[in-house]
């Protein structure tokens, strides 16, 4: 599946019952995380439909996209369930580039969101990296991922192994078919190899993969319920991050000279 293919079938998954339940934890959460990250500059990678930066408060602050997609390219067909009503997906795009090779000098920015950018990412590693070259030192990434070991993660293996078995393409999906889901643990590690500091971790989005409005609402519960005794199994998961940089130690002979002194 090419990019563009991925951004128009990730556009028209948002526009659905349960893609605008992610949305609205999602926004809810980033606002708490990034009002208080102070600094000048912040970037959010990916997903202009979220609004990742709209609570900082950084004199510069940009929104990238890897897909030179339109607005209107964008717009989904209308989806089956009448219940489920449609607009078209707001872009604000101040910057094209590729995630694996950002356009920003080394230690010049504050404030790095990625919802799901990882996900969708040519090279997760390579774009994790970019991320910490651009970041100050101590500097925040927030990044936002879909939970593999959750219900809305089972239902999707599911929806692959029917289509392994001769199904129909589409039939059994549930989540968007780009991306390989990475885990929460699996993150943190990536992290803490690059030298970062998790600071918080938390999980959202308890409710049944269910695609009708209607029967999502009656689940509602389940958020009240499923952050005191079944966190991990949360859809989405959200990790903050901190770039941390040592101090420099003086070895060898410059060590022995300033003993001398």
């Amino acid at each position: 599946m090419s990019r563009d293919e991925s951004s128009i079938e990730l556009a028209a998954w948002l526009q659905t019952a349960p893609g605008r339940y992610l949305l609205a934890w999602e926004q809810a959460r980033l606002d708490q995380e990034v009002v208080d990250a102070f600094g000048f500059h912040a970037l959010q990678l990916g997903l202009p439909e979220l609004e990742g930066l709209r609570a900082n408060r950084m004199p510069h602050r940009w929104v990238a996209s890897d897909s030179l997609l339109t607005a209107a390219q964008l717009t989904a067909p209308p989806p089956e369930d009448d219940s489920i009503s449609t607009r078209p997906m707001e872009r604000h795009v101040a910057l094209y580039c590729e995630f694996d090779a950002l356009p920003f000098p080394d230690a010049s920015v504050d404030l790095v969101v990625l919802p799901h950018a990882l996900e969708l990412a040519r090279d997760p590693h390579q774009t994790l990296r970019e991320v910490e070259r651009v970041l100050v030192p101590e500097g925040r990434a927030v990044i936002v991922g879909f939970n593999p070991t959750s219900l809305w993660g089972l239902r999707q293996r599911v929806g692959h192994f029917r289509r392994g078995l001769g199904f129909r393409r589409d039939r059994g999906l549930f989540l968007p078919r780009a991306g390989d889901f990475i885990g929460y643990w699996r993150a943190r590690d990536w992290l803490r190899l690059l030298g970062f500091e998790v600071e918080a971790g938390r999980f959202g989005c308890w409710r049944p993969p269910l695609a009708s409005e209607r029967w999502l609402e009656r689940f509602a519960w389940m958020d009240r319920v499923g952050d005191r005794w079944w966190p991990v199994l949360g859809a989405v998961y959200m990790i903050c991050a901190i770039k941390r940089v040592r101090g420099m130690r003086l070895v060898g002979v410059a060590r022995q000279e300033r003993r001398a002194r």
